[in-house]
């Protein structure tokens, strides 16, 4: 297994002017003691809906890479959006899920994941060119190394243990839409 701050590390390395959505939970308290930049945008109370706000961005700015960080119980709350996802296609498209197999902020209770679900056979079935599922932590760097040498959608499962990190962005959706919008030259 994968130490969640390991990858979340390597990963912010990799960050330069690429667009950033951070699902609910641990991924985006991950991702914002990482590496917090107005780039990132956070989503507070939309489970599921990181996949839904991050293929929009990365169809409305083709010329940015689009990196959705997701979580596999948020994923699995809406599932659906792997095929839309995968239909549409977005080249400029990285969307990677933090797989803890647990529903790890309301009690530990297994998600589909802790069984037979494979969301990266999931996503390969629904269109990504390129679909991926780490186990260790130099697979799941070299994944991230071929997204971001190549075109995608990529989709990357990383099978990781959880980190203990506490940090949190901030929570006022109008600053954080603000800040967003300033980073892309439109605050």
């Amino acid at each position: 297994m994968i130490d969640s701050q390991e990858a979340m590390d390597y990963l912010a390395e990799k960050l330069t002017d690429d667009l950033v959505v951070a699902s609910l939970g641990h991924t985006k308290y991950e991702i914002f003691e990482a590496r917090d930049r107005p780039e990132n945008f956070y989503l507070w109370n939309a489970m599921g809906m990181a996949p839904s706000v991050g293929l929009g961005m990365a169809m409305a700015a083709p010329e940015r890479r689009v990196a959705i960080l997701d979580g596999d119980g948020a994923l699995l709350m809406n599932l659906s959006t792997l095929a839309t996802e995968g239909w549409r296609a977005p080249p400029n498209l990285i969307h990677i899920v933090f797989d803890n197999r647990v529903h790890h902020m309301t009690g530990q209770q297994p998600t589909a994941t802790s069984g037979p679900a494979d969301l990266a056979a999931i996503a390969a079935g629904a269109g990504f060119s390129h679909a991926e599922r780490a186990e260790t932590l130099a697979a799941f760097q070299g994944a991230v190394d071929r997204a971001y040498a190549g075109e995608g959608p990529w989709f990357i499962q990383a099978l990781v243990t959880q980190a203990k990190r506490g940090g949190r962005p901030p929570k006022s959706p109008t600053l954080l839409r603000h800040r967003f919008e300033a980073a892309l030259g439109k605050g």
